[in-house]
């Protein structure tokens, strides 16, 4: 479907990635109601885009259901707001792992469910929910973040079985570590040598060209992080072994940093882009 002339709701407008997200759509015609939980920056985002501003925490069962409300009749739908989620699980308090699952897999699926049927009677619509490679690979450090990443990218390929010839697409879109936004950029985490990132900007593209090639799973990340991801699927033994020697840094550096950072680094406003 076109992206000009739609009307598209992006989650996690606030963050990095999700104000890259904006302005590439805004400028490919789009009409954007955004949606965070920071009200200031998200107002100024809306104002420089032309959108219109939707303040919600997708934590709050009430607040989504009122977003749900106020963007009815919404083309497209960008499920991009994401909670960073890493850490050993089993030291993770429980209303850590409730938010998390509320955020990053609840959240997603419920606005589908809510805005789904709009677009299903006009015969005309697309959903994407923005995963990660981490909805392929497991990693530890990662457990929880792996869990709703798995299940988002699961989701939506039954999900668009389910619509096929309903007019309506689902795409699965799945960053790599995303350079200078994001989880990844925000904890100042190193990566292992040879493991390369993608730009915000790649991922905006990629997302665009899923909407209009009614893309069911597109992947932005190197060569490297590809090859990994496809290990993981088909060996996840292989995959956890490599994971254990290399990955294991990069995600106890991430765990740390949210643990230590400014209170901002596991909102939802960060949105996704992090392996």
């Amino acid at each position: 479907m076109h992206v000009s002339g739609s009307t598209v709701l992006i989650t996690g407008a606030t963050g990095g990635l999700g104000r890259t997200l904006a302005r590439a759509f805004a400028s490919r015609g789009a009409e954007l109601l955004l949606t965070g939980r920071r009200a200031e920056p998200l107002r100024k985002l809306a104002d420089s885009v032309g959108g219109r501003a939707i303040v919600a925490d997708l934590n709050d069962r009430e607040d989504l259901a009122r977003l749900a409300e106020e963007a009815a009749g919404v083309d497209i739908l960008i499920a991009n707001a994401a909670q960073s989620s890493s850490g050993p699980v089993l030291a993770s308090p429980l209303a850590d792992i409730d938010r998390s699952l509320e955020v990053n897999l609840r959240a997603p699926i419920a606005l589908a469910r809510m805005l789904g049927p709009g677009m299903v009677e006009a015969r005309r619509g697309h959903i994407v929910l923005v995963g990660s490679l981490s909805g392929r690979t497991a990693s530890p450090g990662a457990a929880l973040y792996n869990a709703t990443k798995f299940g988002l990218r699961g989701f939506a390929h039954a999900l668009r079985q389910e619509l096929h010839g309903s007019g309506v697409g689902v795409s699965i879109v799945q960053p790599g570590f995303v350079r200078d936004v994001g989880m990844f950029a925000d904890s100042g985490a190193t990566l292992p040598p040879g493991v390369r990132t993608v730009s915000p900007g790649q991922v905006a593209a990629a997302t665009i060209r899923a909407v209009e090639r009614d893309r069911g799973e597109v992947t932005i990340a190197p060569l490297e992080l590809r090859l990994s991801g496809v290990i993981g699927g088909l060996f996840p033994g292989v995959a956890g072994a490599v994971q254990r020697r290399v990955g294991a840094r990069t995600m106890r550096e991430m765990a740390e940093a949210r643990r230590s950072g400014d209170g901002e680094g596991s909102t939802a406003d960060r949105g996704s882009g992090a392996d």
